[in-house]
């Protein structure tokens, strides 16, 4: 199992991941702060890049505390950073793991950038670490997240109701999804015929 809690930089054709630090805040920040993506997630709005510092730190915390492997999504074309992603409840003696915390700024929205990130995880998952099963998450009220998870081949798995209480008080219910090894084959022909759709 060894290699599951190890940095790793991952490359594809319009993106890369590379293990998330400090280096990463500005960037971030500039396509970050006042975003209303925040409103799904677990932690407090990021209003200024003060706030994305503390985010980053909380993020590299969990690295150490947790075993999460964080990553800064670097849009290859520009050079700039494009989002964050990360695998998190990552389980080696189960041969599991989660993908999750990601986001990107306006411009790298609905671009090859997610698509390609989520192949580029998986792939990783799956042939390198030998993964039996990648499991995602979302807000119930986050329809886009949920449409981007079943495009590349997430099964839902069901809601788990009252799930999580967010910052501003609301109570969210999560909606899960998975892929298992079974899968991957199939899953990934049809995560890179999306891709060729962006070389058109």
């Amino acid at each position: 199992m060894s290699g599951w809690l190890q940095r790793v930089t991952l490359q594809g054709k319009y993106a890369r991941l590379e293990p998330l630090d400090e280096r990463h805040i500005s960037g971030l920040a500039e396509i970050g702060i006042g975003r209303d993506f925040w409103n799904f997630m677990l932690y407090d709005e990021i209003k200024s890049e003060a706030d994305m510092r503390r985010w980053v730190l909380e993020i590299l915390a969990r690295e150490r505390t947790k075993g999460d492997l964080p990553f800064a999504v670097i849009d290859l074309r520009s050079g700039k950073v494009a989002g964050a992603t990360r695998y998190l409840n990552v389980m080696p003696n189960d041969r599991g793991l989660e993908i999750g915390g990601t986001w990107y700024g306006l411009d790298f929205q609905r671009t090859a950038i997610n698509t390609e990130c989520k192949y580029l995880l998986l792939t990783h998952a799956f042939e390198t670490l030998k993964a039996v099963r990648a499991q995602l998450k979302t807000d119930s009220l986050n329809l886009r997240s949920q449409k981007a998870i079943e495009r590349i081949g997430g099964v839902k798995e069901g809601v788990l109701r009252n799930h999580m209480i967010l910052p501003d008080g609301r109570i969210r219910h999560s909606v899960y999804y998975s892929i298992i090894d079974s899968e991957w084959a199939q899953t990934k022909e049809k995560i890179e015929a999306l891709l060729t759709k962006y070389e058109e």
